[in-house]
């Protein structure tokens, strides 16, 4: 429950594009690692916090929201499965469902996360996500 709370709390954040709430999931360590697919074609790939920080606050300060919305509004997760290697270090993989701002269609992704324990909180050791930006799925078709 705790390590699916500071998911959600992250990625509602992230999209919020709120950096003070979003750093605070994080583990702030050279060995922490971030990673994701664009549109185009790219990808980003970032090891260590300092690099990751840097990187962050760009994003969010170079694609603004605005104040109060989200860029994906509604967030679904599905097909959890969680992996604990000990009780301070886990790994999660989930399918989520990314809607765009109209509520009209879900990009899908496939996520993971390593997640790890540190003063009591369930923090971002690693995180990966690929989009499909191509296969579209209409928000009032996901039953």
């Amino acid at each position: 429950k705790a390590i699916i709370e500071s998911i959600n709390a992250e990625t509602a954040a992230f999209f919020k594009r709120d950096y003070e709430e979003v750093i605070k999931y994080f583990m702030h360590t050279d060995y922490t690692f971030h990673a994701w697919n664009n549109a185009d074609g790219t990808y980003s790939a970032t090891v260590g916090w300092q690099a990751i920080n840097e990187k962050l606050r760009n994003y969010i300060k170079d694609n603004p929201v605005a104040a109060g919305s989200s860029s994906h509004p509604k967030v679904e997760r599905r097909n959890m499965i969680y992996k604990f290697y000990s009780s301070e270090l886990a790994f999660v993989t989930w399918d989520q469902y990314n809607s765009d701002q109209e509520m009209k269609i879900y990009r899908i992704s496939k996520e993971t996360r390593i997640m790890e324990k540190q003063d009591g909180m369930w923090k971002i050791a690693n995180m990966t996500a690929f989009w499909d930006y191509k296969n579209l799925i209409p928000v009032d078709s996901l039953k």
